[in-house]
C-alpha cells in the first residue's frame, strides 16, 4: 500500500533522498550549465540548497508536517546559492504554503498537484524575465501533468508518478526549447536538477529508486561550444554575481528591484516579513551592494567574479598540503589532529555541512588538500566542498571513506612530502582495503539481516549490514572480528565508543592473540556516541 497523505516523514525522507541524489549527480549537472551563464555550478548550487533545508530541520527539534515544511522551507530560503539555488527555494516554498495547510497531514493527489502548481507559479514570480527550456519550464510541465490527473481522480502515488515521467520528458524538450542550450547539445541544467528531486519524492513515498531518476541518457555539452560561451561571458556580460540576505522593510524592496535591474540582469530579490535573498549579475559590486546599504543590512556577502569559473588560468599556489578529516567523538578528533589533520564534527544526529569541511579546508590555508569524510552520507558533501574549494585554488581530493575505521587507514599511509596524486591513491588504497564492522545497540524492533532484534540487543555490523544478535558485546564483537578475518588480515583496529569500559577491549586483545596470534591489533579512545565499537580489519 502507497501512502495517500503527505505527512512529516514522508518530507524528511523526500529532502534527503533529494539532496543525495543530487550529490550524486552534482558534476553532471555542473557540466550542463550553458545557461544564464556558463558558469558550471548549477549542481553544487542546487546540491547546497537543498543541504541547508535538510540542515534546517536537522538543526531544530521538528515533529509535525508543519513545523517541518516551514524549517525546511526557512532552511533552503537563507542557504540558496545562486540563480538556481534561489528559484529552487521559492518553488519549494510555494509547494509548502500549499502542503502545510492541513497540520495533520497533505493528503492525496489533488492536493500534491495543487503544490507543484503553486511551487511552479511562485518560480515564475521570482523571475523579472523567464525564459524558456529552463528549471521554471520543466516544473511548469511537470505540475501541468500532476494536475491532469489528480483532475481524473488520480491517487496521490499515481499523481507522483506522472510527476516523475513529466519532468523527465520536460527535461530532454529543453535541449530544443532553449538556444543556448540547443547550440551547446545539452538539457537544462536546472531543469534537469528540478527533474532528480521530483523523482526523489516517489522514492520517499515508495523506497523505489526508479531508473528515471537516474538514468535519464543526458547528452553530453559541446566543450567548444561551452568554452565560447565562457569566452563570451568573460569578454561582454556582467563580471559578478552579487549574492546578499537583505534585512529591509517590505516597502522598500520594489524600489531597491528597480535600482538593482539598473545595475545588471539575472536580478532575483525573494523573501517577505522584512529578510530578503537578493541575487544579481553585475559590473559594479559596490553599487549593487551600496543599494542594499541604503534600505536596511546587508549580511552573508557571497561575491563571485566569473572570470575565475571560466577560466583556464592556474591559480597561485601556496606550499603544503592539508588532511581534513569528519570525526564521530573527541577520542577521535584528538587521534587524527595528533598527525595533524584538519578535524570536523560528524557526530551521530548531526553530520558535518558542506560549508564546514569547505572552511576547515580554506581554514588550513594550503595549496592542496586531502578529505576524508569517514561517513557514507558526508561523500557527497565533501565532494561539493572540494568542488567550492577549487573555486578558491585550492586542489582538493575526497578519498570516500565511508567509515572512521577506513579514514584512520587512509591517514596512516599519508605522506605530505609525496607527489599530490601518489599520496591520493596510496590513501585511497588503505581505505578501499580496510573492512569495517561496528557493535552497536538496538534501539527499537527491527528486521535485520541476522533477524529480528528487540530494544537493547546487541547488534553486529559488517561493511554497513548487520549481521549478529546477542546480549553480551563481547561476544558479538568477537563474532564479527571472526566474520572479518575469515578472508584474512593483518592488523585489527578496534576503536572504543563513549563510556565502553576498557576491559571490553583489553578481553577482545587477549581473544585475538589467543585466536588470530599472527594478527596486531591496536585500540584508540573514539568518544564515539552510537556504535559501542568501531572495528577495522586490513
Amino acid at each position: 500500500m502507497h501512502p495517500e497523505r503527505v505527512d512529516a516523514g514522508i518530507v524528511r525522507r523526500w529532502l534527503l533522498e533529494s539532496r543525495d541524489a543530487l550529490g550524486r549527480l552534482r558534476e553532471e549537472i555542473d557540466a550542463l550549465n550553458v545557461f544564464p551563464v556558463p558558469d558550471g555550478d548549477t549542481g553544487t548550487n542546487m546540491y547546497l540548497t537543498l543541504d541547508a533545508a535538510v540542515r534546517g530541520v536537522a538543526d531544530a527539534t521538528v515533529d509535525t508536517l508543519a513545523e517541518v515544511l516551514a524549517t525546511s522551507a526557512r532552511g533552503a530560503f537563507l542557504g540558496a546559492r545562486g540563480n538556481s539555488g534561489v528559484i529552487f527555494s521559492q518553488m519549494y516554498r510555494g509547494v509548502v504554503d500549499v502542503l502545510r495547510r492541513d497540520p495533520d497531514g497533505a493528503e492525496g493527489g489533488a492536493v500534491f498537484a495543487e503544490a507543484l502548481r503553486a511551487g511552479a507559479a511562485a518560480g515564475y514570480e521570482a523571475v523579472a524575465e523567464p525564459a524558456d527550456g529552463t528549471m521554471l519550464t520543466v516544473f511548469q510541465a511537470t505540475a501541468d501533468a500532476a494536475t491532469d490527473v489528480a483532475a481524473a481522480g488520480g491517487s496521490l502515488a499515481r499523481v507522483v508518478r506522472t510527476a516523475v515521467r513529466a519532468a523527465d520528458e520536460a527535461v530532454l524538450a529543453t535541449r530544443e526549447q532553449n538556444e543556448k542550450n540547443r547550440r551547446a547539445g545539452v538539457v537544462d541544467a536546472g531543469g534537469r536538477g528540478i527533474a532528480v528531486i521530483v523523482a526523489a519524492m516517489d522514492t520517499a513515498m515508495t523506497g523505489r529508486r526508479p531508473a528515471a531518476a537516474e538514468g535519464l541518457r543526458i547528452p553530453a555539452p559541446d566543450a567548444a561550444t561551452t568554452a565560447s560561451f565562457g569566452a563570451d561571458l568573460v569578454a561582454g556580460g556582467p563580471a559578478y554575481e552579487v549574492m546578499y540576505l537583505l534585512e529591509a522593510p517590505d516597502a522598500a524592496i520594489a524600489d531597491l528591484r528597480s535600482s538593482l535591474a539598473g545595475l545588471g540582469d539575472s536580478l532575483l530579490v525573494v523573501g517577505g516579513d522584512g529578510l530578503w535573498n537578493v541575487h544579481v549579475h553585475v559590473d559594479d559590486v559596490g553599487a549593487a551592494v551600496e543599494r542594499g546599504i541604503e534600505v536596511g543590512r546587508p549580511f552573508r556577502l557571497r561575491i563571485t567574479h566569473f572570470a575565475d569559473q571560466v577560466s583556464a588560468e592556474p591559480r597561485q599556489a601556496r606550499p603544503g598540503r592539508a588532511v581534513v578529516a569528519a570525526v564521530a567523538g573527541p577520542g577521535l578528533e584528538d587521534l587524527f589532529s595528533s598527525v595533524g589533520a584538519q578535524t570536523v564534527s560528524a557526530r551521530s544526529g548531526r553530520l558535518a555541512s558542506t560549508d564546514e569541511i569547505l572552511q576547515a579546508i580554506l581554514g588550513a590555508g594550503r595549496a592542496e588538500a586531502v578529505v576524508l569524510p569517514n561517513h557514507r552520507e558526508l561523500i557527497p558533501a565533501a565532494e561539493a566542498a572540494a568542488h567550492e574549494a577549487g573555486e578558491h585554488g585550492v586542489h582538493v581530493a575526497v578519498i570516500p571513506t565511508r567509515t572512521q575505521v577506513q579514514g584512520v587507514a587512509a591517514l596512516a599511509v599519508h605522506q605530505g612530502d609525496h607527489s599530490f596524486d601518489t599520496d591520493v591513491v596510496a590513501m585511497t588504497t588503505a581505505a578501499a582495503h580496510c573492512r569495517d564492522g561496528a557493535v552497536t545497540i538496538a534501539a527499537k524492533q527491527g528486521v535485520t539481516s541476522a533477524g529480528i532484534c528487540q530494544p537493547g540487543d546487541v547488534l553486529g555490523v559488517v561493511g554497513g549490514d548487520f549481521v549478529e544478535i546477542g546480549d553480551d558485546p563481547e561476544r558479538v564483537a568477537r563474532a564479527v572480528l571472526d566474520r572479518m578475518l575469515a578472508s584474512g588480515g593483518e592488523l585489527v583496529t578496534v576503536i572504543r565508543g563513549a563510556e565502553v569500559p576498557t576491559d571490553l577491549s583489553e578481553a577482545l586483545v587477549e581473544w585475538l592473540d589467543e585466536n588470530h596470534p599472527a594478527v596486531d591489533c591496536v585500540v584508540y579512545n573514539g568518544g564515539q556516541t552510537r556504535y559501542l565499537l568501531l572495528l577495522g580489519v586490513e
